[in-house]
């Protein structure tokens, strides 16, 4: 299968200059963990619900405001994405070697098309979702 038909097609943006307020609530309505940052057109970041959490909020001695903080302060600059016509299994092998929950899905004009979520995975590979999940723990340190 494709991943073009495993993939999430509606995916909202947000620019780097985004509070994380508008970040975080724009998550909470779609019910969605994470959103691509785009700047001229092109993805930049992803900004997640545990960069908010973690890098911007529970800071240790971190004096910033959380309510004025940006999306490109605290954002994932890593953007690991893959092609609509790859296979599901490649994309998966991929999220799972870069310990992922998400993948943006590009066409061959690099343009975003869609995501690719652990969750898309799980309603066809659920045991190749499973191993995707256990890589992408949170490691205690």
């Amino acid at each position: 299968m494709q991943v073009k038909e495993a993939m999430s097609k509606k995916v909202e943006f947000v620019g780097p200059d985004t509070r994380l307020r508008e970040c975080a609530r724009k998550m909470r309505l779609l019910g969605i963990g994470a959103l691509p940052v785009r700047d001229n057109g092109r993805i930049v970041g992803f900004i997640t619900d545990r960069d908010i959490c973690c890098r911007a909020v529970g800071e240790v001695g971190d004096i910033r405001d959380p309510t004025t903080l940006t999306a490109k302060e605290i954002m994932t600059r890593t953007v690991a994405s893959c092609f609509d016509d790859d296979d599901c299994i490649k994309a998966a092998r991929l999220m799972k070697a870069k310990h992922l929950r998400r993948l943006a899905v590009m066409d061959h004009q690099q343009a975003m098309v869609g995501l690719l979520s652990v969750d898309d995975l799980a309603r066809f590979y659920p045991a190749m979702a499973g191993e995707v999940i256990e890589a992408a723990a949170p490691r205690a340190h």
